[in-house]
Order: structure tokens, then C-alpha cells, then sequence
């Protein structure tokens, strides 16, 4: 069977959720002996990457603007894959490349095109009144044009119901099962100790709060000084078109020195990262299913996160909420976990289990292959994942 991904930045994935959830699953499907091509911006991927565990990657320019990225890189991808991959499934990533899947409805009616949902795009802050009102038109190609439409979250199998009398189909995001020795040395260049720090591991645009956690952390500190007289913070992450929010980060970072921002980090100082911490933080205030709480939980960490739905559908019975938003009952949360490192721990061994049981690639790529299947006629020996 030959697969077309189309809407993610690139591979390999380097940062953001659909980049990681595309580069799991294409490999996967490629081990399976599947053709997979994934279309890769030329900004994203390093302009010598071909291919990646596998996988065909195609590089293609875009016009790189935070409003026209995505729509113009999704345009040529399809183009090229209408005239030169011919795929038999066209798989769409995001409400924002869903615009143009009817293309390939019209030009290949013998494809298949299957759309992933990842998140209600247009309640992220970065976006002004038009993006919003064509990422919602999106939202009803997606649940249109496809032959089926995957949600990630049951909040979003939920809500496409709700808004659009549309159906999904919830195949979630996913995680590699995770056993990885803390590395003090990966950590010393930030300053950070094992087991020392908190972490909060996340693009750095607004709705995922980095803002509320420095400011609860602030009041954490404040409150209860000798407690968090050494215990640090680790923001792990960069811009996504977002300097200037950055900037602000960088700015409510500088009057405290406990906060430390380390920046995009990837491979083995993220693992560092991650296997070091005391527990996470995600804040959340908008999510399709959020893959740094499970990639977290993987490590066997506590997560405090919002309280949103697509959060607890993770962390609800494994993790600690707060209420969205609030700095003083995130500051509270944080002392909790923080006095009490047992309970942390605890957490975070039933967190790992709960993930790895119900959140693995290797199934989820199994499901998706299900669902090609129900629409395309693959080749004989191409039809199960192996």
C-alpha cells in the first residue's frame, strides 16, 4: 500500500505533536512493508534527509508565514503526490490541511483520504479572526472530505458530534515504552541536578501556559521558601512563530533564578531531561491529546496539568489536575507534590504503567491500518502490520 502524509512540518520530528505522532506511525507502517511518503517543509527538515527509518521524505517549500505555512506547503504536497507518488490513501494531518482535501476526492476518486483531527485549532491564542473562522471551516472539511476522519481524543469524538452532527473515529496519540538511566552530565549545562528540578516540556506558544506555571512557580517559592530553597524549573522548548511570546517567558524568567529555560532540545538531553525530573508540568489551556503528559508518564513522572478535558483523559485517575488558569491552585499543586516526593513517585510508576498499557504506538498503528483497509484493496503479503 502506498501512504501519503500531508499537513505535518516534517520529519523527523523535531517538535510538536502531529511532527511526533506522524513520525511514529509512518515507521511503523513502514516496518510493516508499506510504502509511506511523508511531505516535509523546507524550513522544518534538513535539506540532505531523503528518508527516515524508512520513510520517503519529500521536502517542499512553503510560503513560511504563520498564516500561510501550513495551506501553502499542504497545497504543493498534494500536487506532487496527485502527479508523481499516487498514493492509494492520502492521510491528512490537522484541521488546517483538511481545507484542501477535497482535491485529491475530485483528481484521485480511487484514493483514499483519511484525516486526522488533533485539536480544535482555532481556540490556540496565536490566531487572529480569519484563521479562526477558516480552521473552523476545516474542522467541517475534515468531518466532509474524508472517507473517515480520526480524532485523537474522545473530547474531540465527542465534539465533532456536538458541532457538526459528524462522526470519528478516536485512535489516540501514542507513546514508546520508555527505560532510560538519568545522565548527570547531559543535565549540567543548564544547571539542573537529578531528581532537583521540575520540567515543563512544550512548544513555547501561549495556550500552553509556560506564563502560569513561572508565575505559580514564583508563588510557590514565595510561599514556602525552604522547600524550594535548591528545587529548580526546566521550561524545555522554542518559538513557533512566537518570538514575541518567547520574549515575555524570557522576561518573568530573569527575576527568578530557579526558573531555567533550556530551549528546543531533542534525542538524548530530552530523554535526560525527562528521566531527571522530580515530576512535570503541563498548563495546558487548549490540546488535542497532549503527547508531552504521555511521553512524560512514559518516564514514570507525576504530571500536573490542567484540567481541561483532553488532560484528564489522561492524567484523570494517573496524575494531579488543577483548575485551568488559576496561578494559586497550580502554586498549591506544585508545594503538594514537592513535600511529598513518595507520592510523586507513586504517581508517576502507575502513570507509566497506565500509558504503556493503553497508549502504544505499535497498536495505535495497527488501528490506523485498519481503517486505510476498510477503504483500499492493499497488495497481497501488505496486509497486516508484521
Amino acid at each position: 500500500m502506498k501512504i501519503a502524509m500531508i499537513g505535518q512540518k516534517g520529519l523527523p520530528g523535531k517538535f510538536g505533536g502531529v511532527e511526533t505522532h506522524v513520525t511514529e506511525l509512518s515507521t511503523r507502517l513502514v516496518r510493516a512493508g508499506h510504502l509511506v511518503t511523508a511531505y516535509a517543509r523546507n524550513w522544518y527538515t534538513a535539506s540532505g534527509e531523503t528518508t527516515f527509518n524508512g520513510v520517503r521524505v519529500v521536502r517542499l517549500p512553503s510560503l513560511h508565514f504563520k498564516c500561510t505555512d501550513a495551506i501553502t506547503h499542504t497545497f504543493l504536497a498534494i500536487i506532487h503526490a496527485v502527479f508523481v507518488t499516487r498514493p492509494d490513501v492520502y492521510h491528512f494531518h490537522g484541521v488546517g490541511p483538511a481545507l484542501l482535501a477535497w482535491i485529491p476526492r475530485m483528481v484521485a476518486p480511487r484514493a483514499t483520504v483519511i484525516i486526522t483531527f488533533h485539536s480544535v485549532d482555532r481556540n490556540h491564542e496565536k490566531w487572529n479572526a480569519f484563521a479562526r473562522f477558516m480552521l473552523k471551516l476545516g474542522e467541517r472539511f475534515s468531518l466532509t472530505f474524508a472517507h473517515t476522519t480520526i480524532a485523537v481524543s474522545k473530547t474531540i469524538v465527542d465534539y465533532a458530534k456536538s458541532e457538526y452532527g459528524g462522526s470519528a473515529v478516536y485512535i489516540p496519540n501514542g507513546i514508546t515504552p520508555r527505560r532510560v538511566a538519568t545522565d548527570p552530565i547531559l543535565l549540567e549545562p543548564f544547571g539542573l541536578e537529578p531528581f532537583n528540578y521540575v520540567v515543563m516540556v512544550s512548544r513555547l506558544v501561549p495556550h500552553k501556559s509556560a506564563h502560569t506555571l513561572m508565575e505559580a512557580w514564583k508563588l510557590a517559592r514565595a510561599q514556602k521558601p525552604e522547600l524550594f530553597r535548591t528545587l529548580k524549573l526546566a521550561v524545555v522548548g522554542g518559538s513557533a512563530f512566537t518570538d514575541d511570546y518567547v520574549r515575555q517567558l524570557e522576561a518573568l524568567a530573569a527575576t527568578d533564578r530557579s526558573i531555567v529555560m533550556t530551549g528546543y532540545q531533542a534525542g538524548e538531553t530530552l530523554e535526560a531531561l525527562f528521566a531527571g525530573a522530580r515530576f512535570a508540568v503541563h498548563p495546558s489551556t487548549s490540546e488535542g491529546l497532549p503527547i508531552a503528559v504521555l511521553e512524560a508518564m512514559s518516564y514514570g513522572k507525576a504530571v500536573i496539568a490542567s484540567d481541561i478535558p483532553e488532560n484528564l483523559e489522561v492524567v484523570g485517575d494517573y496524575g494531579v489536575s488543577f483548575t485551568t488558569g488559576d496561578v494559586a491552585d497550580l502554586a498549591q499543586k506544585i508545594i503538594e507534590l514537592a513535600e511529598d516526593p513518595m507520592q510523586a513517585a507513586g504517581l508517576g510508576h502507575v502513570a507509566r504503567t497506565y500509558v504503556e498499557d493503553s497508549f502504544n504506538w505499535d497498536d495505535i498503528a495497527t488501528e490506523v491500518l485498519a481503517v486505510y483497509r476498510k477503504h483500499t484493496v492493499a497488495p497481497e503479503g501488505l496486509l497486516a502490520l508484521r
